[in-house]
């Protein structure tokens, strides 16, 4: 009978973007949890250290990068620190993104342009420098981007230049998962329904009306944990052969 593969990241380097806050703090706990080296790549330096801090004070291995994902020079900077540093990463995830709220009919060109350079253009930009590397490396690898349960129907009025931007990560999800397919690297998108987050909470714009406001069927929203658990397993050897896949965790939204 084949051996079921390995659930642990032991001696596997994570790279996790906007890991400094929000879902990006729970997805790197569950990964330093599970036994990889976490290295946080986040524009506010000083948080992202006190979440290295606080992930080795409990016995794991982590460490920091400084990035603005609008700036491209930023990110090859980075993305050469980590290699510099801490070696290719077995897995990135693209989670950094933001979200702030404004109407359709308000809609400006300036906030289109800024929200697509976060969440669109910067894991391009990141996928294809790691992705580069792990190529080189030949060992395969892991790419996890978080979207949003938006693209599902789980919205309120003000996301139209949040969502498409999503879009295009959903889309560069699919086109990703088959050009690195021959080199073993493996790429899976997340879709986060509503988490509590300071970020989420905090969010500038009209205040939150939709149908992402109604009642979940499992009671509660998400918790950044929650999304780290969906990460941690297309991290997973035991993953090995889902690519191109698309998980919700969402809390039951999309049975309602």
């Amino acid at each position: 009978m084949a051996e079921v593969p390995s659930f642990s990241l032991g001696g596997k380097i994570a790279f996790v973007t906007g890991g400094a806050s929000g879902i990006g703090v729970g997805i790197a706990t569950v990964l330093a949890e599970a036994g990889a080296t976490v290295v946080i790549a986040d524009r506010n330096e000083e948080a992202a250290r006190a979440v290295v801090k606080s992930l080795k004070e409990a016995g794991h291995s982590a460490g920091s990068v400084q990035v603005s994902l609008e700036d491209e020079a930023s990110i090859v900077r980075a993305c050469a620190g980590l290699i510099s540093n801490f070696g290719t990463p077995w897995l990135l995830v693209n989670n950094a993104g933001i979200q702030d709220r404004e109407l359709l009919l308000e809609a400006t060109a300036a906030e289109w342009d800024r929200m697509n350079a976060v969440n669109g253009r910067g894991p391009l930009l990141l996928t294809r420098e790691l992705g580069r590397a792990m190529v080189k490396k030949g060992e395969g690898g892991r790419i996890v981007n978080i979207a949003t349960a938006g693209l599902r129907g789980s919205v309120v009025k003000g996301l139209a230049s949040y969502v498409a931007s999503k879009g295009a990560l959903l889309g560069l999800s699919q086109i990703s998962a088959f050009e690195l397919a021959e080199y073993g690297i493996t790429v899976n998108t997340v879709l986060p329904g509503a988490v509590a987050t300071a970020g989420a909470m905090g969010a500038k714009g009209p205040p939150p009306d939709g149908p992402a406001r109604r009642p979940l069927p499992l009671g509660r929203i998400c918790e950044p944990r929650d999304i780290g658990a969906a990460v941690y397993f297309f991290a997973t050897p035991a993953a090995r052969y889902i690519t191109n896949q698309v998980i919700a965790v969402d809390a039951g939204f999309s049975v309602t």
